[in-house]
């Protein structure tokens, strides 16, 4: 599972190879906002031809009611792209007919970004062929006026957590942090993340990915705890006490799982 996703223009071609060693858990190459309407085609072009050079990303491609929405489409049948991120996600029936038109089968990743996409995500989620979603949280401030990043935004990254899921899906990715100065918030940010239940963090530049995959990473002593839960539970009938707590199954299947994430 990706924690860490790193977006990188389409139109700078001379970044591709960076994004992708960046230690970023993926490179994002973005045909959406990072690229103005003129140079969509040539953007297109560009990521064709790293693709073909053995090149492999994540392509956010234009939204759905958008007129380079088509032709992005068409580019995902290169080799190299191992999902595709689909921006302004708010029908599931245009979700269910864009995920049909695919040229092969991909992971899909929804970006949950206007109040319309977070009121629909019980349908949004039982669309077949959605991997994951994704929290726009810059563009759903502006769609909702919300100004607070933080108590503001609660309500609306819990409920992406739950629907997710609800559904089976990977565990989503936060939003972006726009300061790029300070590393300190972005901890932060991504420490809260975490707790909430998020599997990942969307980032905008290379300083950042290393903050978010320490944040996603679990800790010695977290580490320790689940393999002495495993451990304990090993052969156990029922619930057991370990450090002066009571261990049933829930904590058990916790444990494993973080064990099993991190590997």
């Amino acid at each position: 599972m990706h924690q860490s996703l790193l977006f990188v223009p389409a139109d700078r071609p001379e970044r591709f190879d960076r994004a992708a060693a960046s230690g970023a858990d993926a490179a994002v190459i973005d045909l959406e906002d990072a690229v103005q309407p003129d140079a969509k085609d040539a953007a297109r072009a560009n990521i064709a031809t790293w693709l073909r050079q053995g090149g492999k990303a994540v392509v956010r491609i234009n939204a759905m009611d958008t007129p380079w929405h088509a032709d992005d489409v068409t580019l995902l049948a290169e080799p190299g792209i191992f999902a595709v991120m689909v921006p302004m996600v708010q029908d599931a029936a245009a979700l269910r007919s864009f995920i049909s038109a695919l040229p092969r089968p991909l992971p899909v990743i929804a970006l949950i970004e206007t109040a319309r996409g977070l009121w629909g995500l019980g349908d949004l989620v039982a669309v077949k062929g959605l991997t994951r979603l994704g929290f726009g949280s810059i563009d759903f401030q502006l769609d909702t006026g919300i100004e607070d990043e933080d108590e503001g935004l609660l309500y609306a990254r819990s409920r992406i957590v739950l629907a997710s899921a609800m559904a089976g899906l990977e565990p989503p990715l936060d939003g972006v942090n726009v300061n790029l100065d300070d590393m300190t918030g972005l901890e932060r940010d991504t420490a809260r993340a975490r707790g909430l239940g998020f599997g990942g963090k969307l980032c905008i530049h290379p300083a950042q990915v290393e903050v978010v995959n320490r944040g996603f990473a679990a800790s010695d002593e977290e580490l320790d705890w689940a393999r002495r839960v495993v451990d304990a539970a090993t052969g156990a009938k029922g619930a057991i006490r370990l450090d002066g707590k009571l261990i049933d199954a829930p904590v058990v299947s916790r444990a494993r799982r973080l064990l099993e994430t991190q590997t």
